[in-house]
């Protein structure tokens, strides 16, 4: 067999690469426009539970962009008490494959890059979607995508108010501090879920319960407001989507009924989001076939389950970067 060399980039090469905040963006706009004109395939993610979900679960995603020339499987484990063992709660490992042969083209440590392009999809949600002059943010959950929430929304709106909330004490203010620091503004640290979303423009809810509680009550949704929720159970009352004006996805193929898990799991089994009521998968307003908000007075509710064209589509934007820096390893195959 011909002499095959894979590329290796570890979490150290990874934090060292430092995608930009706009390079993370173009990255996963770029995944969306291929998305939108059928360029990729996006298969559902699938789930290994090794004892029980609220203790932790594997999120296994698999997709192909055919622009990049790559397809890619990325298996993220996601343990709620990792902290304990001064671990992350989300691990993962992204590898990238040669769709034509099906060889192995890389290895990347790809927690970073889960936590990156979770805060892109959010930010891009909010891009096209939020209030244009959204000003007040309200944050629920600190694990390490709830960073790069706010880092690249802040990007986008450079909010006069954010604020943020999550169940231990310890872990908020940690956060808080960081954002803080990298930010270079003033983070509000609440005690409840009412005190963090009441009358915020844009609602961000990455909480992590052990079964559906609905937490995040209708009522403290103002009108035109965006709500984003992405926990594995659902935090929201049922009456929440009678609010809304318009329903947005990721994926319409992982959100609809048949699937476990997920924020709007139970709106979409009892029939109160169907594909006939959805008004778009994100993709379709990024590639223009439809349009994102239409005036201040829109309640719109955006949900993404994440997507493995997004993995890979930073995946291959730290081998560029790698490449010109000389940053990586080789690997005999």
């Amino acid at each position: 067999m011909t002499d095959v060399q894979i590329n290796y980039l570890n979490g150290a090469d990874v934090a060292r690469l430092s995608l930009t905040d706009h390079e993370i963006m173009e990255a996963v706009s770029g995944a969306l426009a291929a998305q939108s004109h059928g360029q990729t395939v996006v298969e559902p993610r699938v789930h290994l539970v090794p004892e029980s979900s609220d203790k932790g679960h594997f999120n296994v995603l698999r997709g192909v962009i055919q622009p990049l020339g790559l397809a890619g499987v990325k298996i993220v484990g996601d343990f709620v008490d990792n902290y304990k063992q001064n671990l992350p709660s989300e691990m993962a490992v992204l590898n990238l494959f040669d769709p034509v042969t099906g060889m192995l083209k890389a290895i990347i440590d790809a927690t970073r890059i889960t936590d990156m392009r979770t805060g892109a999809m959010t930010a891009l949600g909010a891009r096209f979607l939020a209030p244009r002059n959204s000003r007040i943010l309200g944050h629920i959950g600190t694990r390490g995508t709830a960073y790069w929430n706010i880092r690249l929304l802040d990007h986008l709106f450079d909010f006069e108010e954010i604020r943020v909330h999550s169940r231990r004490t310890e872990s908020r203010q940690a956060f808080a501090q960081r954002l803080e620091q990298d930010l270079g503004k003033k983070v509000t640290i609440t005690t409840t879920w009412e005190a963090c979303l009441d009358g915020a423009d844009i609602l961000v809810e990455a909480s992590r319960l052990p079964e559906p509680t609905p937490l995040l009550k209708t009522e403290w949704v103002r009108k035109g407001a965006l709500i984003i929720p992405y926990g594995t159970m659902s935090a929201l009352e049922l009456s929440l989507t009678d609010v809304v004006d318009k329903v947005v996805v990721d994926d319409w193929g992982q959100c609809g009924p048949g699937r476990p898990y997920g924020a709007l799991r139970q709106h979409v089994d009892q029939g109160k989001i169907t594909r006939e009521t959805l008004y778009a998968e994100l993709c379709d307003i990024v590639g223009e076939k439809l349009p994102g908000r239409e005036n201040d007075d829109e309640t719109i509710l955006f949900w993404h389950r994440g997507l493995s064209i997004t993995d890979i589509a930073l995946g291959a934007a730290l081998l560029g970067k790698a490449d010109r820096l000389g940053i990586g390893q080789k690997l005999q195959f």
